[in-house]
């Protein structure tokens, strides 16, 4: 793509998607340049909500419209689901069109007929798989990526119109690929969608799901937004990515220290966020940040809801000042799976190559490791039930091992350069102040970042605690290092 003037491409998270008036007069019109705000192209992500009951819900795990469907045995659950998808989605429309009957019912013509769509797709298949010759399992992930489609459609479509009714020339761009049969990568989807639209007089509203050959959701499931959204900001040579979100990117989850506690980190650097991915809590999704780090360019997070504040800005090389914790962050609901055998010893590899093996097997991501002479444990998220299949399948090839799993939180002090004097004594000294029992602690010689596993329960306590001794003892007033 030929560079485009001063170029921003910018996220929209589904929490600001579902507060229109914010996102009109925080994002698009604050655009601090001249007015009409062109020269962007905006990513948008599915109302809050919406891809959670189109697929599953991301944290509790209850089915939506896709697992329904998935796990169906002749049930019509995901039908009723799909129904009163449809409610919901006309109620948004009813919303954000109060003042304009002709375009609410435009909104829900375009979306009835994609639901309407998808239904018969899905019944057809149902059929189809009655028969002895087809199996469901194969046509699942295309089932999950139709699904997905739809969150997006409907809240760009809907963004577009309602600015192109307060003035603005935004121009709704479809990736999804519906109905269109051409066999399209990431890249030629996006140059396809993008061959006539003029930056300097349009304003792009594109669907944060782009159709692809291999399927965007097979490698980044739910992170497929921000791998459109850091791709086209690659493809346009863009000079800073932006993603809005309901929150800033803090010290902590102010939900846990106290939001008068919290502050925003203000500067960091792509490794720190790849260590915040791995605990769970992603600014961007580590693939998707591969490429803005490779090509040297920013990301900025912002609170859609404090415009005036310059947010986080994330870059590659980019060191604190003087050492320091940016973030205390972590993660509830770890197993610690434990394999313990006198065979061990000496013969290290075999045993991991095996563990990590069947973790693979069943797509468990590890968290983090220990050894010592013979037992390795690995620190992994995963449901219980996926836990006991794995600790089956290591027992049946390590007959003479012992196997356990326990729950346990982690808490981590993170930061771009963690080479604090004396920081593993102070922190572990402040977590036993609070009578919080350390159960593993790692520190790596890279030194932006140290974890501690400790007793589930503790996880709240430890969070503050390590908070209050490596952030609130300082007056970082409106961010930790502001940006520019």
């Amino acid at each position: 793509m030929a560079k485009q003037h001063h170029l921003t491409v910018e996220k929209i998270g589904g929490t600001s998607m579902s507060r229109y008036d914010s996102v009109r007069d925080n994002i698009i019109r604050r655009s601090g340049r001249s007015k009409p705000p062109y020269h962007r192209i905006l990513v948008v992500s599915a109302y809050a909500g919406i891809t959670d009951r189109l697929l599953e819900h991301k944290k509790s795990g209850q089915p939506g419209i896709y697992a329904l469907f998935a796990n169906g045995r002749q049930d019509d659950s995901w039908q009723d689901a799909l129904r009163q998808l449809d409610i919901e989605m006309q109620q948004i429309n009813a919303e954000l069109f109060a003042d304009d009957s002709t375009l609410c019912d435009a909104a829900n013509a375009f979306m009835s007929n994609r639901l309407t769509r998808a239904r018969h797709c899905l019944e057809d298949l149902e059929n189809l798989c009655r028969h002895g010759h087809f199996s469901l399992a194969d046509h699942l992930a295309t089932v999950r990526e139709m699904l997905a489609s739809l969150g997006e459609s409907h809240s760009a479509w809907n963004m577009a119109e309602r600015l192109k009714n307060d003035g603005i020339n935004a121009r709704f761009v479809d990736l999804t690929g519906w109905q269109d049969d051409a066999e399209q990568n990431l890249d030629e989807r996006i140059k396809s969608a993008f061959d006539d639209i003029d930056l300097a007089n349009e304003l792009p509203i594109t669907t944060g799901y782009a159709h692809t050959q291999e399927g965007l959701m097979s490698t980044f499931d739910r992170g497929y937004s921000e791998m459109t959204f850091s791709r086209i900001a690659v493809m346009f040579e863009a000079d800073e990515a932006i993603i809005h979100k309901e929150f800033h990117l803090s010290s902590a989850d102010p939900r846990v220290v106290g939001t008068d506690k919290a502050v925003p980190i203000g500067r960091t650097n792509y490794d720190v966020a790849d260590q915040l991915a791995n605990l769970g809590m992603e600014a961007i999704h580590p693939k998707a940040a591969k490429g803005l780090r490779q090509h040297d360019i920013p990301l900025r997070i912002k609170n859609t809801f404090e415009p005036e504040h310059t947010g986080t800005l994330i870059t590659r090389d980019y060191v604190s000042e003087k050492p320091c914790a940016e973030i205390i962050a972590g993660t509830q609901g770890l197993y610690a799976l434990e394999v313990y055998d006198q065979n061990m010893s000496g013969n290290h590899i075999h045993y991991d190559l095996e563990i990590l093996k069947q973790l693979a097997r069943f797509n468990i991501p590890v968290i983090a490791k220990d050894t010592n002479a013979n037992t390795i444990t690995h620190y992994i998220s995963a449901s219980l039930k996926i836990i006991k299949r794995v600790r089956r399948a290591l027992e049946e090839h390590f007959d003479e091992a012992i196997i356990d799993q326990q729950q346990v939180a982690m808490v981590c002090a993170i930061g771009s350069d963690l080479r604090v004097p004396g920081i593993l004594a102070k922190t572990t000294q402040c977590l036993a102040n609070h009578q919080i029992q350390i159960k593993a602690v790692h520190q790596s010689p890279r030194e932006v970042d140290i974890q501690f596993i400790i007793h589930q329960n503790d996880y709240h306590k430890a969070t503050q605690s390590l908070h209050q001794c490596l952030v609130e003892i300082h007056d970082h007033g409106r961010a930790i290092c502001l940006a520019s």
